[in-house]
């Protein structure tokens, strides 16, 4: 597992960084977990330049974008207020928010970089390869222990749609580049799949 304390801000308190940690590790997820957190941050990593002056504000927002995840509702505006509430006095506090927020629905406007790295680093898994990607898909299934297989095909298959209707799934050029005809792919071959059961 990657040592995840060399995306932490070097200012902010590190017991903070452990309860996010924390966080991420329950027991109750399948996907949205420690992985996934270490997969955003090292994606972010891959996008951002290290001289970016947006890059510390789209690490934090990716340490706080999925922090709250209990199937309840709301889980980004939650997370998004966890992070103000966390940063509260902080330069960074209300623009970290934003950004946790825009991953609600991963439509970021044409003039926000950093809410482009953001998104296009959460939905990196779309293009992994077949076996992280149906690890990927088994997870986010296990996350919902109440739904009936029925019903979450044709949820999951509505967030997938709505993904593909999008012009692009990436939003940066360099993310394109790397993961759009292969993400592309995955997700329609996993449509197709969902509809035929």
């Amino acid at each position: 597992m990657s040592d995840l304390k060399r995306y932490w801000p070097r200012w902010l308190d590190d017991g903070l960084r452990g309860d996010l940690e924390a966080a991420y590790a329950h027991p109750s997820r399948g996907y949205h977990d420690r992985t996934h957190l270490a997969e955003v941050l090292e994606h972010v990593d891959e996008l951002v330049a290290a001289d970016d002056p947006d890059r510390e504000a789209v690490l934090l927002a990716a340490w706080f974008h999925d922090v709250v995840y209990d199937g309840q509702g709301d889980l980004e505006e939650r997370s998004a207020r966890r992070a103000e509430t966390a940063l509260a006095g902080t330069t960074l506090a209300t623009e970290v928010a934003r950004l946790v927020r825009v991953t609600e629905h991963h439509r970021p406007a044409e003039d926000d970089h950093a809410g482009q790295v953001l998104c296009d680093a959460d939905l990196a898994i779309l293009a992994a390869d077949a076996g992280r990607y149906a690890s990927y898909v088994r997870g986010v299934r296990s996350e919902h222990p109440s739904v009936t297989d029925a019903d979450f095909a044709v949820r999951r298959a509505a967030v997938l749609r709505d993904l593909l209707a999008k012009p692009t799934l990436f939003h940066t050029c360099e993310a394109r580049r790397r993961w759009e005809d292969r993400a592309r792919a995955n997700v329609e071959r996993e449509v197709r799949s969902l509809a035929s059961r």
